[in-house]
């Protein structure tokens, strides 16, 4: 909807109005010389925009021609203020429409209005004749009616303010002529060089400002002899085109005049007429030659055009004028000028692809083809620029933005026009990508393993974990824990507990490798981001055996249990076996490698034990001379470092005849203490009551001997030899007993000095331990001498 307000109002109130608002351009109209600040309308109330928009939108005042803005917006209230004082006569010189471009631009949408501010003049200047003194030099024959054209006045106002017209003094020969901006001296009455030789006449200039200015010249007439000829232009009006930038002393255009007078009253002189001082700065003329030269720089973009008045005078004062137009043309000498109107900065990186991130502005003071331009980003950046309102460009994401690749952007605008060389300029716009909690910790390794000793001390450090974050500050700070869980019924961190700031993992407890081998647990990082991410790593505890357990020995039994006794027959040969020491080592690896040493023997040579497997044979055959009671100290080594040992008795009965049995309680005298003594005599009372009954039924029975009872008793307990506790394994080649090893042990009920065994392997001759030899009555009587040959045990 178009909008059209037309105000009038008196200019002694120096007030303005609002001509036009149309399809979002405004137009206003004040004086030149308003003071700063002063109100020149409602932008918010003309636009319909609430008050608080134009600072919410960043209303601001912009100009394209130069960088000088002559205006600018209250956004508090919306008004339209003078930023700068206005001379409409330095701004626009002898134009007739004084114009001044401005833009309002709102972004949040982008939006541009054109703003035209249309200056209105006041009449703040004189009319100035060029001279403040005009010699004329008139022959006296000049006749009645005679006319000498006088140079006009300037008034640097235009319209009604401008020189409206003119008055002469009263004198007696002269009357003027004004039309338009021709002013004549009209002789009215012949002159007489003999009765006046010179006539001073006073020339007033009057504008039609309110209140009127004037302006005045004096005209000193000098009589002469007759020159009737004025100085003739070869043209009215001299057009020349001159391209900006030409070199100090190009010549524009040459004017030339003639003069029908010969002599002096025929030589013609040039001169420039009333111009401004610009003019007078830029260009001079040779006053015999008539060339008019440039003197000083010449810039299109500072003005177009220039209009010169060239005076032809003859040598007695006679003269004439000419018009010499000189039109300006473009040079590409203005590179593009690339402005920063609005940047958001820093960016975070997870915003969308699209994303206006700034507004730019490109300004080429040239024209035509000089003027268009086309612009660029140099890098490769995620960046574009769209082409928006006018000249003004919104820079957008082209793509997803990465801080942890990228956190920092130089992104280079380039502007080039069409001239012809074109002409580039760059401006490089820095933005930051600001952290978004995007990045979860990274441990270094998919999982870590620790070894540690069994026996450890609580505290001790066993391995650390470490996490990355590439995020920034909080977000990239890692915090690490361990996960909840449970390990044999006792929570992780009873076991291990992790520095939360450096990842080292340390041991709560002491860890016992018999009881546990390894474990795992879980530790977790976890950043300071909101919210926080977090990622999981396995951690293996792995724990390496010490040599912390003695060898366990199985059989014989330890000292406190039932003593027993191994019998060995007097036949035995060289490498017969007599006995097998069984012992286990709760360690593992080499620290169970369990070696066997006889360390004390009643007869050294004599037996001799398997270095790994614990069996006591024979080094030599047994002979008569060997003593019956035979005992040994075996020591059961591991191969620990230190290595540790155990030791244990063995008691051995060298013997054929049971009748030597009775005797055994010597063997335990040797080595125990008489603490026992009333034990012992109460074990062997009741081992005889025992055989004595027994004796007396096995008398009752009639059977063969046999050279080799194998069982004596009834209640014979079988051991059976490959028996093991819990949590030990038969380990070929370790020192535990081999599968193919079985003995049977013969345990009476009686004391410790009763016990006594039979042993043989099942190897050789022996009998499988599920069958159970007869006893006859006759094997008895060989056993204990009713019989008259002694049977081979």
């Amino acid at each position: 909807m178009d909008l059209q307000i037309n105000v009038f109002v008196s200019w002694s109130c120096y007030s303005f109005f609002l001509l036009q608002i149309a399809h979002g351009d405004m137009s206003y109209s004040f004086p030149e010389e308003m003071k700063r600040g002063s109100v020149i309308g409602n932008i918010a109330k003309d636009l319909e925009l609430q008050t608080g928009a134009l600072s919410t939108r960043r209303a601001r005042i912009d100009t394209e021609e130069s960088d000088k803005r002559y205006c600018d917006i209250n956004v508090r209230n919306g008004e339209l203020i003078v930023a700068e004082k206005i001379d409409r006569e330095v701004f626009c010189g002898e134009k007739a429409s004084c114009t001044l471009e401005q833009e309002l631009v709102l972004e949040n949408p982008l939006e541009l209005h054109r703003i035209s501010l249309h200056i209105q003049d006041i009449n703040d200047n004189s009319p100035q004749f060029k001279d403040d003194f005009i010699t004329l030099e008139i022959q006296e024959s000049t006749d009645r009616g005679a006319r000498f054209v006088i140079e006009e006045a300037n008034d640097a106002d235009v319209g009604q303010n401008s020189v409206q017209q003119y008055s002469l003094a009263k004198n007696e020969h002269f009357i003027l002529a004004a039309t338009g901006n021709t002013v004549e001296l009209v002789l009215d009455k012949e002159l007489d060089r003999e009765k006046q030789k010179e006539i001073n006449l006073l020339l007033t200039a009057l504008d039609g400002g309110s209140p009127q200015r004037s302006g005045t010249v004096v005209i000193h007439v000098t009589v002469l002899d007759a020159n009737d000829n004025s100085p003739v232009f070869s043209q009215a009006v001299y057009k020349a085109s001159l391209p900006e930038n030409s070199p100090v002393g190009t010549v524009v255009v040459t004017v030339s005049a003639t003069d029908a007078d010969e002599g002096v009253n025929g030589e013609v002189t040039f001169e420039f007429g009333h111009v401004t001082n610009e003019v007078m700065e830029i260009f001079n003329i040779d006053n015999k030659r008539g060339e008019i030269r440039v003197t000083a720089a010449v810039d299109y973009e500072a003005t177009t055009s220039y209009e010169i008045r060239v005076k032809a005078k003859d040598g007695f004062g006679l003269s004439s004028f000419a018009k010499v137009i000189i039109s300006i043309t473009d040079v590409n000498d203005n590179a593009p000028v690339v402005s920063l109107k609005s940047l958001t900065n820093p960016i975070p990186e997870d915003i969308p692809a699209g994303t206006e991130v700034g507004i730019i502005s490109i300004q080429d003071r040239d024209s035509g083809n000089n003027r268009q331009v086309r612009c660029s980003i140099e890098q490769n950046v995620p960046f574009k620029l769209v082409p928006s309102i006018k000249n003004y460009y919104s820079l957008v994401t082209t793509g997803q933005l990465d801080r942890e690749q990228v956190s920092d952007y130089n992104i280079t605008i380039i502007a080039t026009d069409e001239g012809s060389p074109p002409l580039s300029s760059s401006k490089t716009v820095q933005l930051s990508v600001a952290d978004i909690n995007d990045n979860p910790p990274v441990f270094e390794e998919q999982s870590y393993s620790a070894y540690v000793s069994e026996n450890n001390k609580p505290g001790s450090t066993l391995c650390s974990v470490t996490a990355r974050d590439p995020d920034w500050r909080q977000n990239g700070t890692v915090i690490y824990s361990l996960l909840p869980g449970e390990m044999n019924g006792a929570s992780v961190s009873s076991y291990l507990s992790v520095n939360g700031d450096t990842g080292v993992i340390h041991a709560v407890r002491s860890f016992d490798y018999e009881q546990f081998r390894s474990f795992k647990v879980h530790v977790m990082a976890r950043d300071n981001g909101s919210p926080p991410l977090s990622s999981n790593v396995t951690v293996s505890v792995f724990i390496s055996d010490v040599n912390d357990n003695s060898p366990q020995i199985l059989y014989p039994a330890p000292e406190g249990s039932s003593f027993m006794t191994e019998l060995v027959p007097k036949t035995a040969q060289r490498g017969s076996l007599v006995s097998k020491v069984i012992a286990v080592d709760a360690d593992s690896g080499q620290n169970a490698w369990l070696s066997y040493h006889i360390i004390k023997a009643s007869d050294p040579g004599l037996f001799t034990i398997g270095l790994h497997s614990g069996e006591i044979r024979t080094q030599r055959d047994i002979s008569e001379s060997d003593s019956m009671k035979q005992n040994l100290i075996v020591a059961v080594k591991d191969n620990g470092q230190p290595s540790l040992s155990a030791t244990c008795a063995m008691y051995l009965l060298i013997s054929d005849n049971l009748a030597e049995v009775p005797e055994l309680k010597d063997i335990s005298y040797d080595e125990k203490n008489s603490k026992l003594t009333s034990y012992l005599i109460i074990a062997l009372v009741s081992v005889s009551t025992f055989f004595l009954t027994f004796i007396i039924i096995i008398l009752g029975v009639r059977f063969c001997c046999r050279t080799k009872p194998r069982l004596l008793f009834d209640g014979a307990v079988a051991i059976p030899g490959a028996y093991l506790p819990p949590n030990y394994s038969d380990v070929d080649g370790t020192g535990t007993l081999h599968s193919t090893y079985n003995y049977d042990a013969y345990l009476t009920t009686g004391s410790r000095t009763s016990d006594f065994k039979f042993v043989s392997s099942y190897n050789d001759n022996t009998l499988p331990a599920d069958q159970t030899l007869k006893k006859s009555p006759t094997e008895f009587n060989d056993v204990f001498g009713i019989c008259d040959d002694s049977t081979e045990v």
